[in-house]
């Protein structure tokens, strides 16, 4: 049985791409009330809305939603997690699986994979997820995150760049894929209480700021995250306008 855990949503009003991103219209209902009824979906004991405002934290009340205004200038998501999970008074065994605000289309079962991963591993701090690459474009991408696991699904180190590097196969370019399949990370994670409160304190590591992917930090300073590798690719998430026309056709199909 997965110890309890409870389900926080970080939503910033603030967008550069798309402003008032969590307020966004997805057939009917604001894009954050749609990530939070489907993380309700999972085993969660709660699901918490970590909003930046006031205009967020009344639309997911208006819907039944559990919704805290943390601070409005916090460095990252990661620390505005931390705040939440002080406000709610969790217990720093307890766990938290930290669901984007832009994902509407999150699968409840990989949010349950990931809370289950975490207390299988209790040598882990942090937990996450992956699926297999099938396309060489998408491996040569450095918007796409890739991560290596060891043989007990602990992550090696995630990057920008195409790893594993498979020397033979790649000596002329990169024109097929090494055996077998490379991992994309999927930006969802749990985090055991404890550790999540003291990561803002970290100093951030020289190849986290390198690479620009904030979870290297956890990994420089020596904390394990597990990863559970699933099936099949999350749905599309929210990040600019075209993406949210894909979503809220989706929906209303």
């Amino acid at each position: 049985m997965t110890q309890d855990f409870t389900v926080i949503v970080p939503a910033r009003l603030a967008s550069t791409r798309l402003p008032n991103k969590p307020l966004a219209d997805i057939h009917g209902l604001p894009m954050v009330v749609r990530v939070a009824q489907r993380a309700a979906l999972s085993n969660a004991a709660q699901v918490v809305v970590a909003a930046d405002s006031p205009a967020i934290v009344s639309a997911c009340e208006a819907h039944g939603i559990k919704a805290l205004l943390t601070k409005l200038d916090h460095p990252s998501g990661s620390d505005r997690l931390a705040e939440a999970s002080a406000l709610l008074g969790l217990s720093a065994q307890d766990m938290v699986v930290n669901v984007q605000g832009d994902e509407p289309l999150m699968d409840p079962e990989l949010i349950n994979q990931v809370a289950a991963l975490l207390a299988q591993h209790p040598n882990a701090s942090m937990s996450t997820a992956a699926h297999e690459i099938h396309d060489v474009a998408e491996f040569t991408n450095p918007n796409v995150v890739k991560v290596v696991l060891d043989q007990a699904q602990i992550a090696m180190y995630f990057s920008r760049a195409p790893i594993p590097w498979w020397r033979d196969g790649f000596a002329q370019g990169i024109q097929s894929l090494p055996t077998p399949a490379p991992l994309r990370h999927i930006g969802i994670y749990g985090y055991r209480v404890g550790f999540l409160q003291s990561f803002p304190t970290l100093a951030p590591a020289p190849v986290e700021m390198g690479e620009a992917l904030e979870q290297l930090r956890a990994l420089w300073h020596g904390h394990k995250i597990a990863v559970h590798v699933a099936p099949n690719a999350p749905g599309p998430g929210v990040d600019t306008p075209e993406d949210l026309a894909r979503v809220q056709a989706l929906f209303k199909a």
